[in-house]
């Protein structure tokens, strides 16, 4: 290895002969871009929580932590019978309810739902079909069979209710920061 360092570093001094400080200079660009990824790295975790805030976090065996989203909601990417899909955190509503857009990711029929049920919203009244989602996952968390409404309503995003939040022992907020406690 010494013979190689040796053979390298006279390789680089003849090449930059007579100009040292250029050498100097694209030595220390290198090193400044190494010690970036090392911290960049070393911080990928705090970075990941800001830049995709609906990434739930394990910061315990039973808790998990979500960061407040720049319009002030906590969303969570939950796998739905093994599909990602993203969910407001809605203490304001009873049940888990998906919007028809995700419902038909996830494979639903959408013609064949039976839309038998009426939630009341801030925009009136909407009927919903029950279903029963295979699994449910949440940061590690695996729940089968659970009960959840597609929406016949126009929503932006799906809903993860209090049907699913009363899972948690507790749930806290501190600052930007929702813990959820099992």
């Amino acid at each position: 290895m010494a013979i190689f360092g040796l053979v390298i570093g006279a390789y680089i001094l003849r090449a930059y002969r007579g100009r040292m400080g250029t050498m100097v200079q694209q030595a220390l660009i290198w090193i400044l871009i190494f010690l970036a990824a090392v911290i960049i790295y070393g911080f990928k975790e705090q970075l990941q929580r800001q830049l995709y805030p609906s990434q739930g976090v394990m910061i315990s065996d039973n808790t998990i932590s979500l960061t407040r989203a720049r319009d002030g909601h906590f969303y969570a990417d939950l796998l739905v019978n093994g599909v990602s899909v993203e969910f407001v955190i809605d203490t304001g509503a009873s049940e888990i309810v998906l919007a028809t857009q995700d419902a038909e990711k996830i494979g639903m029929p959408l013609d064949q739902l039976m839309y038998l049920g009426i939630a009341e919203t801030a925009n009136g009244e909407v009927r919903t079909a029950q279903v029963i989602l295979d699994t449910l996952e949440f940061s590690g968390m695996r729940t089968r069979n659970v009960r959840a409404f597609v929406s016949e309503g126009q929503m932006s995003v799906s809903l993860l209710g209090m049907a699913y939040l009363r899972r948690f022992s507790r749930i806290e907020i501190i600052d930007d920061t929702l813990l959820l406690h099992r």
